[in-house]
């Protein structure tokens, strides 16, 4: 069986966007060298990467354009995927598998050999997947910034989840990757 793996970038407040969608410019703040080799590192061992409806529509605009070659870009691309939506019938993004029912769809590939899932952003996702208990690693990048106002990864709706810390880095540019085991 292999791991299902939350990474998200996140304010000290708990935001993992701004106000508006998609206003992620808080990541420029812990952005480097550092923060790259970690996040090529991680896709490197990716077997499948998993998103909501918004998050993947985001996504696959932005990774589909993106005028780099090599990096991030192509292992984005050519990683397989997964959008969980119960509307959408056409993913049109490179490698990517519609999961209509997110929590018994997530379960039945993560029973499956292979690398490791990865969910980004996506909180009303994760949420649910957190809910039903099939997270194996929370992974967070927390900017040093206090926005104030914007969505928070974590919401209200969320069950008590206990959590081992098992890593922490400390980036030259004052963000703190937290990697933490989530305890059955």
């Amino acid at each position: 069986m292999r791991k299902l793996i939350m990474w998200n970038v996140i304010t000290l407040d708990g935001c993992f966007e701004g106000e508006r969608p998609w206003d992620l410019s808080f990541h420029e703040l812990v952005w480097g060298p550092e923060l790259e080799a970690l996040i090529l590192g991680q896709l490197r061992t990716a077997g499948m990467l998993v998103f909501g409806e918004n998050t993947y529509t985001g996504m696959a605009k932005y990774w589909q354009s993106a005028g780099e070659e090599g990096g991030v870009t192509d292992l984005m691309n050519s990683i397989k995927k997964a959008v969980c939506s119960t509307t959408r019938e056409k993913a049109d993004w490179n490698n990517t598998i519609i999961v209509k029912d997110a929590v018994s769809g997530i379960q039945t590939l993560k029973n499956e050999d292979g690398k490791d899932m990865y969910v980004f952003g996506s909180a009303i996702l994760s949420q649910s997947l957190m809910n039903a208990g099939l997270f194996d690693e929370i992974r967070l990048c927390v900017a040093p910034v206090i926005l104030g106002k914007g969505r928070k990864l974590f919401g209200d709706e969320l069950n008590r989840q206990n959590l081992k810390l098992v890593e922490s880095q400390t980036l030259p540019n004052g963000g703190v990757v937290l990697k933490y085991e989530v305890r059955k």
